[in-house]
């Protein structure tokens, strides 16, 4: 390709075919410098190193992957809402593994806009979801934590067969959903008031 046709969108983009093809690890300014047939240098034009180019890439992940659970979840409330998110979320993971592994790094909120899109519609689309069950902060902020600790740790065993026993995966991760279910409707709310 030639050099005038890169753009920050193009080279993230790139970056985000190699992520799922070769793993997010592999991710690099000088494999992409390849991929357009330019020097590495070329590309400092249009990011400021790999740091901001792998920052852009897990805003990009997490808005494709936010997008596709918003989808899912439209008109839905309860276990319904609560197995279209998850499901989306799992599909998302192990379809685009290496974009899945950049929405993981944690972003230094002083790099990127605290109000950026893709953030921001991921709190309202997690939250709105929670809120159906009836949660509040801090309740809200640690059903969160669960939810993203489960499926990502179920995702991530699944993706390197870390499953073995005979028992299909995918009723294991039914079996999951109902559980944060029930869960998520007998949550234990944290005591706000300490009146005696």
């Amino acid at each position: 390709m030639a050099r005038a046709g890169i753009t920050a969108d193009r080279l993230v983009a790139a970056a985000a075919e190699l992520a799922d093809e070769a793993g997010f690890e592999q991710v690099s300014l000088s494999a992409l410098a390849r991929r357009f047939g330019v020097r590495d240098a070329s590309l400092y034009a249009h990011v400021r190193n790999l740091q901001d180019l792998r920052h852009r890439l897990a805003l990009l992940a997490g808005g494709e992957m936010i997008d596709r659970i918003a989808v899912a979840v439209a008109g839905r409330s309860g276990r319904d809402a609560l197995a279209a998110y998850a499901d989306a979320y799992r599909a998302y993971a192990l379809t685009h593994p290496g974009r899945y592994s950049a929405t993981q790094i944690r972003i230094d909120p002083a790099l990127v806009d605290a109000d950026a899109p893709a953030m921001r519609r991921t709190v309202e689309i997690t939250y709105g979801m929670l809120r159906g069950y009836g949660l509040a902060e801090p309740d809200l902020t640690d059903a969160v934590r669960l939810l993203r600790a489960t499926f990502h740790g179920y995702c991530a065993l699944e993706a390197v067969g870390g499953f073995n026993a005979p028992r299909d995966v995918r009723a294991s991760w039914e079996r999951a959903i109902d559980a944060l279910h029930i869960a998520l409707e007998n949550w234990p709310r944290e005591e706000t008031d300490h009146h005696v």
